[in-house]
């Protein structure tokens, strides 16, 4: 294994596609609530538009060798952003700044968990966010069944705030 991280920018986000599908596809096969609402969710559908609306992306990918084998997908955007025909992802007026920090994808492929890349890219992403003042909130949002995943984050300070969609999205929240 030789892993080396690398931040890429908006415009080189094709990288992250297959590994953004496989993201979907690992979400919807753990989820037990309303599964089909992962059918319509792919890079072009979830990706593409965060990085639009967002002010500020970043974006790290793992490789091993030449092969991408996990990306994180962080951004400061406005509050507003997460209230739309989808959902409320959460209470707007809880959130006294106008701007929040999301860690809003975060995949790994299976073969290469456990050997601290996670942690990595969560300390990556978490020293970007830290570093725009104007920002107090983060936010992770966990779909249902993946509790590896909600473990991971509540270990690295994020706490369950609430949850959505009847409990499709499970949404944390950490204070800067």
């Amino acid at each position: 294994m030789n892993l080396s991280y690398e931040v890429i920018s908006a415009e080189e986000i094709e990288y992250c596609r297959d590994l953004c599908n496989e993201l979907m596809a690992f979400q919807k096969s753990r989820a037990y609530i309303r599964p089909e609402l992962f059918d319509s969710m792919n890079f072009d559908t979830r990706m593409v538009p965060s990085i639009h609306s967002a002010i500020h992306n970043y974006i790290v990918v793992v490789k091993d060798g030449r092969q991408i084998v996990g990306y994180v997908y962080s951004n400061i955007s406005p509050k507003e952003a997460y209230s739309n025909e989808f959902a409320t992802f959460f209470d707007l007026s809880s959130v006294l700044r106008p701007n929040v920090g999301c860690l809003s994808q975060f995949y790994i492929k299976e073969e290469y968990r456990k050997y601290g890349v996670g942690t990595k890219l969560l300390n990556m992403s978490m020293a970007w966010l830290k570093q725009f003042d104007e920002v107090e909130d983060y936010f992770v949002f966990v779909s249902n069944g993946n509790n590896d995943a909600l473990e991971f984050y509540q270990r690295k300070g994020f706490s369950v705030s609430h949850e959505i969609l009847d409990g499709f999205i499970t949404v944390l929240r950490r204070n800067k």
